[in-house]
């Protein structure tokens, strides 16, 4: 290989590991979002299930280590250190192997993962208190305001909530109720009793609350959909540069003849 042709390998190495450096802090910043978002779905699951949570420390800790080899790999490329380039060569296929069983790993498990899902939920509904000052009932309050909907298969869900059948006029869960567009956008929470029914009804009849007809589920599915498509479209970016990266990196390693440790910056 010509002096022309390593130089040319050396600063495409270099560039494919400033894009893994990007890709492996975006990695990094997803798993901080799920630690630290408080206000939808993923915080519901979170707290009901420590599957989210380990989740989200193995993507900070995947693109911890992403970000790293990038930088080595950066370092190596450019001063031409074969042993940074073989240390690197070898990082990068532990981690695209770690990244394969990962997703093999949750491929196999989205049938428990929706399954503990709807078991989540529906505690959610059945204890949901009045008044009370909860995160978990905050962040489902937020999801189904937000998404225009009730309950989680339909709104007939709330009816396994004791204290809110328990209710001798017709009262409806606050977040569920059907607004029109021009309505404030806040939030509200609780339970809400509904002053436009007959008053000499007495009970607390579903039929009657004001309400979104429509579950939550489809939405929520939908939403995880969404953005599954593009966590999976990150990660898959982070596998084809990492299988160039090492193609690359083994081929400069290969053609590189002699070792000059003085390339290699000192701090």
């Amino acid at each position: 290989m010509g002096s022309a042709c390593i130089k040319i390998t050396k600063y495409f190495l270099f560039l494919f590991n400033l894009l893994f450096f990007i890709l492996g802090a975006m990695i990094l910043g997803f798993g901080v979002w799920i630690l630290a978002d408080k206000s939808s779905f993923i915080f519901v699951l979170q707290t009901s299930s420590s599957s989210l949570t380990v989740g989200a420390y193995v993507f900070i800790g995947v693109g911890a280590v992403t970000m790293l080899m990038g930088f080595l790999g950066c370092i190596g490329a450019v001063n031409e250190v074969r042993c940074l380039l073989g240390l690197y060569f070898v990082f990068l296929l532990l981690i695209l192997v770690t990244q394969v069983a990962a997703g093999v790993l949750f491929y196999f498990n989205m049938d428990k993962v929706k399954q503990e899902m709807d078991g989540i939920i529906t505690k959610i509904i059945q204890n949901y208190k009045d008044g009370q000052e909860d995160k978990l009932q905050e962040a489902w309050d937020y999801v189904q305001a937000q998404g225009k909907c009730c309950g989680w298969e339909d709104f007939h869900n709330w009816t396994e909530n004791t204290e809110l059948m328990n209710r001798t006029n017709v009262t409806y869960p606050c977040s569920c109720e059907n607004k029109t567009e021009d309505d404030s956008a806040l939030v509200r929470k609780g339970f809400c009793e509904a002053y436009s029914v007959n008053e000499t009804q007495s009970g607390n009849s579903p039929q009657d609350w004001p309400v979104y007809q429509e579950g939550c589920k489809s939405k929520v599915q939908a939403w995880l959909q969404d953005n599954l498509g593009i966590i999976l479209g990150v990660c898959v970016g982070v596998a084809v540069i990492e299988l160039l990266g090492m193609l690359l990196s083994i081929c400069l390693c290969r053609h590189i003849h002699s070792e000059d440790y003085s390339k290699v910056p000192k701090y």
